[in-house]
């Protein structure tokens, strides 16, 4: 899809990449315990006995945790696999107080799927690409090491400790920053739709861990590195240009690459070594003995099947089927917020064409203005299709939509409200109209004379000339047939 090639002293080395993005699932309660998973609550206050691992504690599996990932596979055409397994996967680490993590290695909840995705959503000739996914596999987050809290220790916050997680592992397909970018939207987007994830990454609930390597193109895979946690889609972009740079420089130079987890630094825009990589035998994996394998029914599949919304390309597709754009519906669909905003405006009877049109300049201009999201936003579909709706049935027009508009976001009083009060009912009078466009004329004899002889794009002056003597409340079509009559 992109031919993306780093000049090396030796010549051109393509990029190999592969994600390991780890999704918070959005459940009330954790993978094993009933504690809270609400952001930003106060450290250790979200915590059970069962998330310390205090004696005698034991997990119980969250139906709806295995439910949430069920769904996403089903959402990426993935295999969903009937029976899986629960793994422990040990190692030592202060923010995990078990000593172990449980996860899924050999028999992973999800199988095989692929996402399809293009470089550029907005333009409906860009070429597309599948990127396969591997496995999707449940496990459970540690907790969090905070090292700001005093000068000579390191504070441990459990809050996060079991919270449940997707780890969703792509095959090595990606071949350049700017799919990898393009399939993490496309992943955060799916993932939204389903409900299955926030996908904020600011706030932690979705980051990346991305391997690259770099060969000469078409040989043998080189050694990867895996940089670890990376939260945001441009930081993941640059850590893979710095990564793969890196890697070039380092084997031309006589280095060999090293197989190592790293880190990015956003601040100092590279990547630094962390740890050694570990392989899977280094955590002694095996099965847990605290655990039931997971067997699915067919009930409990078809439940899930059954609750899946409408995904984006179905979506997208269903758009341009009613008339709009290719590049309307990609923007329409693109982010889960903005389809259910348009999805409540059509719901409310506005035609597609109209409604798109006014959310995509109109909202998303004043919104951008008003540095707020849509979720923020000031006026809600309901609201807008009055207005719309006002504008549709000639009650008032375009331009004085704009300016009820204006104060609807300033007051949020009903547009409605604002016409009736601001008398700005646009007038279907043809004699009050006919009168303005006498005078007009009258005051403007040469360039009347100037249209009849041909210089038809006078006409536009006319029509502004009205409108201005009408205060922009005369219906524009009558406008237009009145003066075609008058100026003959």
């Amino acid at each position: 899809m992109s031919e993306y090639r780093i000049q090396g002293n030796t010549g051109a080395w393509e990029v190999v990449i592969g994600l390991e993005v780890h999704a918070q699932i959005t459940s009330e309660s954790k993978l094993f315990s009933g504690s809270s998973t609400g952001f930003g609550a106060e450290p250790n206050s979200h915590v059970s006995l069962v998330d310390t691992a205090m004696p005698g504690m034991l997990p119980v599996p969250n139906r709806e945790c295995l439910r949430q990932a069920v769904r996403t596979g089903m959402a990426i055409n993935a295999q969903i696999n009937r029976w899986s397994r629960f793994d422990r996967k040990n190692y030592f680490y202060a923010d995990l107080p078990q000593g172990y993590q449980i996860s899924q290695l050999y028999h992973p909840i999800v199988g095989e799927g692929e996402i399809e995705v293009t470089l550029n959503e907005k333009d409906p000739d860009s070429p597309t690409k599948k990127i396969g996914i591997e496995r999707i596999h449940v496990e459970q987050d540690a907790g969090k090491l905070m090292h700001d809290q005093h000068p000579t220790m390191s504070f441990v916050d459990l809050n996060r400790s079991g919270v449940a997680l997707m780890e969703i592992v792509s095959r090595p397909d990606i071949s350049s920053p700017q799919e990898a970018g393009a399939y993490l939207k496309k992943l955060r987007s799916i993932l939204r739709y389903v409900g299955s994830c926030d996908g904020n990454m600011e706030q932690g609930s979705m980051r990346a861990d991305v391997n690259v390597s770099v060969r000469k193109p078409g040989g043998e895979l080189g050694t990867r590195t895996e940089t670890k946690n990376v939260n945001s889609i441009r930081f993941m972009m640059q850590a893979i240009e710095y990564e793969a740079q890196r890697q070039v420089d380092l084997i031309e130079s006589g280095g060999a690459v090293v197989q190592e987890t790293r880190l990015f630094d956003p601040n100092k825009m590279e990547t630094r070594s962390m740890r050694s990589k570990e392989d899977a035998h280094d955590y002694r994996y095996f099965p847990d003995p605290d655990l039931l394998p997971v067997e699915l029914d067919d009930a409990f599949l078809e439940e899930c099947r059954a609750s899946l919304p409408e995904l984006p390309d179905a979506k997208r597709a269903r758009y341009e089927a009613m008339g709009l754009t290719a590049y309307n519906a990609a923007v329409l669909t693109a982010e889960a917020e903005t389809a259910f905003w348009f999805e409540d405006l059509l719901a409310q009877g506005v035609d597609a064409k109209q409604g798109s049109n006014w959310l995509m300049s109109e909202l998303f201009g004043a919104l951008n203005k008003m540095g707020k999201t849509l979720d923020e936003s000031p006026v809600n579909p309901k609201q807008a299709a009055e207005l719309l709706g006002l504008v549709a049935d000639g009650t008032i027009s375009g331009s004085i939509a704009k300016q009820v508009f204006e104060i609807m976001l300033e007051t949020g009083q009903a547009a409605s409200a604002i016409v009736e009060e601001k008398g700005l009912k646009q007038t279907n009078d043809t004699g009050a109209i006919e009168a303005e466009i006498a005078k007009i004329m009258a005051a403007n004899e040469d360039k009347v004379a100037e249209y009849r002889s041909g210089k038809d794009k006078l006409f536009g002056f006319f029509v502004g000339q009205t409108m201005k003597a009408m205060q922009g409340k005369a219906n524009p079509q009558i406008i237009n047939d009145l003066l075609k009559k008058a100026l003959g």
